[in-house]
């Protein structure tokens, strides 16, 4: 397993995978981190995080290898599915499984969800669209949001 980290406007990342794909993204507590070269392996996903935190990518291409269940790889499937700006609730989300009784399931697969970002669990709000939980906060998720955002605030003056 290689490790990189990468600074955000949200906070420091920690991207784990190796050849078979990124395995895991996260965000730390950490603010500092030494920053070693980036390996070979995690180099495509760095340069896409960077290009999504820059606004000039909205789609991802490298390869992931997440570990979980059947189910949570369904449900993170799905999140992939989500797109660019947009969000869904958790309802929706369990209804597109194919089983709206499967809501809690989801939800708590949603927040196993080991790809922060990249498998964009952030696009899932209540169904009453307020900001439901979030592994990395509430408030990154709220940025997260908001930089997806196809609205943006103009200056009054």
């Amino acid at each position: 397993m290689e490790i990189a980290h990468l600074q955000t406007p949200i906070g420091m990342l920690e991207i784990k995978g190796d050849s078979n794909g990124v395995s895991a993204i996260s965000f730390l507590d950490e603010t500092e981190l030494d920053h070693k070269s980036v390996p070979k392996s995690l180099q495509i996903a760095v340069r896409e995080l960077e290009e999504y935190f820059s606004k000039t990518r909205t789609q991802f291409s490298f390869q992931l290898n997440p570990q979980g269940t059947d189910f949570q790889k369904k449900v993170w499937n799905e999140l992939l599915s989500i797109p660019f700006g947009k969000t869904t609730s958790y309802q929706q989300m369990a209804n597109q499984l194919g089983d709206p009784k499967v809501i809690r399931a989801a939800a708590s697969a949603n927040g196993k969800n080991p790809v922060a970002i990249v498998v964009p669990c952030h696009r899932v709000i209540g169904s009453d669209g307020s900001l439901t939980g979030y592994a990395g906060g509430l408030h990154r998720k709220k940025w997260l949001l908001d930089h997806e955002s196809p609205v943006t605030q103009g200056s009054l003056f």
